[in-house]
């Protein structure tokens, strides 16, 4: 499935923040949609489906038990997003989770697992985030279930959201690069080192630049590679993308992100897509959904590239 040649695209939207430390995150869907992210992706030529929300369980807010918060409303959404991601995969779609909480990429990346299984297609995970998202209930005192997505895709973590679409692990280091990572905890960054997984840090893009990490990042993809972004928006700097609930300074700048999306783009392997943990209750007149709709087109084509594209490879 090519971004070159996909014309349908079907919006999901999953409102849920249950796996968050802060309310708000299920206002996201709805502050994309008011942003134009429909009308957006039309101006490229795509058709685009909007599938409305999910109806999952609501937030209960409650404690932690037995190391996880809300896990029984986590699973719940995560295997209705499993189901719907896989069956617009199935379908020939190419889906856009909403969110919600970045909980829900343990769903999406258990049916695009699942989906290229079935279909003899290698996957890759760009997970473009200020977390590694890697911590485990022994690690997190917190017991929020957004920090943990990662490790539960790894085979780490409570066994009905690591058996979803029942194949544990759902990927393995070879699937997943992180790229714009600043803020991991000690004990979390020991257990990413002891995994082997591929993390392009804030001061990796520092050293050598956006352009460069993205060559790497994106070196053996081919014709035969499903390319799944999973996009926290906390991955962006806050002073430009202020409406999320775990803000960490020192995050891409506009351009380099634009730079970063575009180069996915002409990879032309892009075949899903998440975009998460938008809060529109910390955001400044829906400043940071408008950036993530920009950024979205730009993934699916629109670029700022005025000289010869011959010439600028």
């Amino acid at each position: 499935m090519s971004a070159d040649h996909v014309k349908s695209i079907e919006l999901i939207g999953a409102p849920t923040d249950a796996g968050a430390a802060d309310r708000g995150a299920s206002m996201g869907p709805e502050a994309m949609r008011v942003a134009g992210l429909q009308d957006a992706l039309r101006g490229r030529g795509m058709t685009v489906i909007d599938t409305g929300n999910l109806n999952g369980p609501p937030n209960p807010a409650g404690p932690p038990v037995d190391g996880y918060r809300n896990l029984a409303e986590v699973v719940a959404w995560n295997q209705l997003v499993h189901n719907a991601m896989y069956d617009a995969l199935r379908r020939g779609m190419l889906p856009i989770l909403l969110g919600g909480d970045h909980s829900l990429g343990v769903g999406s990346i258990s049916a695009i697992s699942r989906y290229c299984r079935d279909n003899g297609k290698r996957l890759l995970v760009l997970w473009l985030d200020a977390h590694s998202d890697f911590n485990t209930s022994e690690l997190s005192p917190s017991g929020n279930l957004h920090g943990m997505p990662v490790a539960c895709a790894f085979g780490f973590g409570p066994s009905p959201l690591t058996g979803l679409g029942g194949h544990t692990p759902m990927i393995t280091p070879a699937h997943i690069r992180e790229v714009g990572i600043r803020s991991v905890d000690a004990g979390e960054k020991r257990f990413v080192h002891e995994q082997g997984l591929d993390v392009f840090d804030m001061r990796h893009i520092d050293e050598v630049g956006m352009r460069q990490t993205m060559t790497t990042v994106l070196a053996d993809v081919d014709e035969n590679t499903h390319l799944h972004v999973s996009f926290d928006v906390d991955f962006l700097d806050p002073e430009i993308a202020p409406g999320v609930g775990t803000t960490v300074p020192g995050g891409p700048t506009y351009r380099e992100a634009q730079l970063c999306m575009e180069m996915i783009a002409d990879t032309g392997r892009l075949g899903s897509l998440d975009v998460m943990e938008l809060n529109p209750a910390l955001d400044n007149r829906n400043q940071t959904a408008k950036l993530a709709v920009d950024l979205i087109e730009s993934l699916f084509g629109k670029s700022t590239l005025m000289r010869d594209n011959k010439a600028a490879r």
